[in-house]
């Protein structure tokens, strides 16, 4: 019963709303940092074989390409980095709401996580106490920067906002592949259309994907219809849609996650100035 009692008052103090923030969190930034990196090099592939024949014309699209691969590396790392601190942050105020209202109280496993953590009696020799010395400072360290709520809350903003427009432009790939897979929908269908299957077409160029003078640039009626039932064309259509989910998923847990942080610095700075709900 001890451990039962000991469990069941963890999770009372659990911040659930962060917890459920950080799955989303990674969950999108894994989907759309993986099926991103995956779209693009499709999209290069494509672009190679069926709008371009000459190397020059696609060049600098390529090197965007493995630009923005990179830069998803770069993202992946960070979001996963710092949705591992903000879950700690949650941990961190929300213990300290909840003592403020009298929901929460210290129990033997946290007194015996700080013991494990600080080394607790077993560091009285030289080394032992070294290494727990270096933890406490560790520890000293990162507590003192988890209590600047605020922090958190200007970061997170700004980052809501960056990711905004991440989640804007990551729409863009999705608009454009729907367009031209809504062309090759007409031409498989002619009777659904009043214009002819040679004059439907999907225009790289008109994109700014290539540029004007790039040849052919476009690919018209069976020849379009032809590409859209690739499986290449198909799979990197649903791996942009999926990319596209994967930023919609994580800016929802950005908003989660700085909903949280905001209510839990207010009541935090709040009582700290002696002002009663």
């Amino acid at each position: 019963m001890g451990l039962l009692e000991c469990c069941a008052r963890c999770l009372v103090g659990a911040p659930f709303a962060s917890l459920v923030a950080t799955g989303l969190c990674f969950f999108g930034v894994a989907l759309f940092c993986g099926c991103g990196h995956e779209a693009l090099t499709g999209t290069e592939k494509l672009i190679e074989t069926y709008f371009s024949k000459n190397y020059q014309d696609y060049e600098y699209l390529i090197n965007v390409i493995h630009a923005f691969q990179y830069v998803i590396y770069g993202t992946a790392s960070f979001f996963f980095l710092y949705g591992a601190l903000l879950l700690a942050e949650g941990f961190y105020t929300t213990g300290a709401v909840r003592q403020i209202f009298g929901d929460y109280k210290t129990t033997i496993c946290g007194k015996g996580l700080s013991a494990t953590v600080t080394g607790g009696q077993k560091g009285r020799g030289s080394r032992g106490q070294h290494q727990a010395h270096s933890l406490e400072r560790v520890c000293h360290c990162l507590g003192k920067w988890l209590g600047h709520p605020d922090k958190f809350v200007g970061i997170t903003y700004a980052l809501t906002i960056v990711w905004l427009l991440v989640f804007a432009c990551s729409a863009v790939p999705v608009y454009i592949y729907f367009n031209t897979w809504t062309t090759c929908q007409s031409i498989a269908s002619p009777s659904k259309t009043s214009a002819s299957i040679g004059s439907l077409c999907a225009d790289a160029r008109m994109y700014g994907v290539l540029p004007w003078n790039a040849f052919p640039g476009k690919v018209c009626g069976s020849n379009l219809l032809s590409i859209c039932k690739t499986a290449e064309f198909q799979m990197t259509f649903h791996l942009f849609i999926a990319a596209f989910v994967g930023a919609a998923a994580t800016l929802v847990s950005l908003l989660t996650f700085m909903i949280a942080a905001t209510y839990n610095f207010a009541v935090l700075k709040l009582m700290g100035r002696g002002t009663k709900f």
